[in-house]
C-alpha cells in the first residue's frame, strides 16, 4: 500500500527534526530499503525513483566521505618514500590495496600473510574466540590479493620493524606495536595523520596557515583537520573505483564483502 505520497508526506515529516544532511541519509537508507522491496513485488514497481533525496550544498557536509584513490595513492607515495615499511605505512598500504574493514585488518595475523603462492594473498579469518571477531563473522571470511610491491613493503616491515610481540591469546599481530597488536583507536589516529594534505606536502584546501593550523601543529589534533577522514572513507573510495573501472558488482560485493 505505500505510495509517492505517503514517502513524499515521511520527508516532509523527518525535516522537522531534521538537518539537511541528516534528511539526505534517511533518505537515501529509505531509497534502499524501497528499491529492494521491489525486488520481492512488495511495493510498486519504480517506487525507489520517487524517494526524493536533498543535494547537500557545497560546504554543508564538512567531513568528506571518500578518499579517491589517486588521492590515496599520494598518501602511499609519501609514505613509501618518508615512513617506507613503517607500521604506518603498512596499515594504509593494506587499507588502501584492498579496501578491507579497519577491524578486519587489525585482525590480520602473520600467519594470515601468503605472499608465497602463486598470488599473494590475506586469508581474512573470523576468531571470535581469540578476541578478533569480524563483520558478518564466517560470512566474511575470505581471501584478498595483494601486489607484489605490497608484498615487497610488508616483507620489509616483518624482517625489520615489527615488534617481536604476541597478544593477550598468543598470536602473532600482524599490526603491531610494542604492546601487542594495535589498537582500532590507533589505526584511526594513523588515518587521520596522514590524510591531512600539509603533511604529505599539499597546499591547504581550507587557506590555513599550518604553522598557526591545531590540525597541522599537533598530531593527537589531526581529526580537527577538514580534510583529515577515519578508515572507512579509504574503504568507499577504493569499493567506488571499482565500480567505476567495471568491475561486476557481485564481484565488488564479494571481495569486500559488502
Amino acid at each position: 500500500d505505500l505510495s509517492a505520497r505517503d514517502v513524499h508526506e515521511y520527508r516532509v515529516w523527518r525535516r522537522e527534526d531534521l538537518n539537511v544532511v541528516s534528511e539526505k541519509t534517511q533518505m537515501d537508507t529509505l531509497r534502499v530499503f524501497v528499491r529492494w522491496c521491489e525486488t520481492i513485488d512488495a511495493v510498486q514497481s519504480g517506487l525507489s525513483k520517487k524517494v526524493r533525496s536533498p543535494v547537500i550544498p557545497d560546504g554543508e557536509n564538512v567531513r568528506e566521505t571518500v578518499i579517491p584513490t589517486d588521492r590515496a595513492e599520494e598518501v602511499l607515495d609519501h609514505l613509501e618514500r618518508y615512513e617506507y615499511a613503517s607500521i604506518e605505512h603498512v596499515t594504509w598500504l593494506i587499507l588502501t590495496e584492498t579496501g578491507v574493514r579497519m577491524g578486519t585488518a587489525r585482525a590480520l595475523d602473520v600467519e594470515d600473510y601468503r605472499p608465497d603462492d602463486e598470488q599473494a594473498f590475506l586469508d581474512i579469518v573470523h576468531r571470535p574466540e581469540a578476541g578478533t571477531s569480524i563483520k558478518n563473522g564466517m560470512k566474511g571470511e575470505r581471501r584478498v590479493g595483494i601486489s607484489a610491491e605490497a608484498c615487497d613493503a610488508i616483507d620489509d616491515y616483518i624482517r625489520h620493524r615489527r615488534p617481536k610481540v604476541t597478544d593477550d591469546y598468543g598470536r602473532e599481530p600482524l599490526l603491531a606495536t610494542r604492546y601487542g597488536r594495535v589498537a582500532t583507536s590507533t589505526i584511526r589516529r594513523y588515518i587521520y595523520r596522514w590524510s591531512r594534505p600539509c603533511v604529505i606536502g599539499r597546499e591547504c584546501p581550507h587557506d590555513r596557515d599550518p604553522d598557526d593550523c591545531e590540525a597541522a601543529v599537533d598530531d593527537s589534533r589531526a581529526s580537527k583537520c577538514p580534510s583529515s577522514v577515519t578508515p572507512h572513507p579509504i574503504r568507499r573510495g577504493y569499493i567506488t573505483h571499482l565500480l567505476q573501472i567495471g568491475v561486476p558488482i557481485d564481484v565488488v560485493g564479494n571481495h569486500c564483502n559488502v
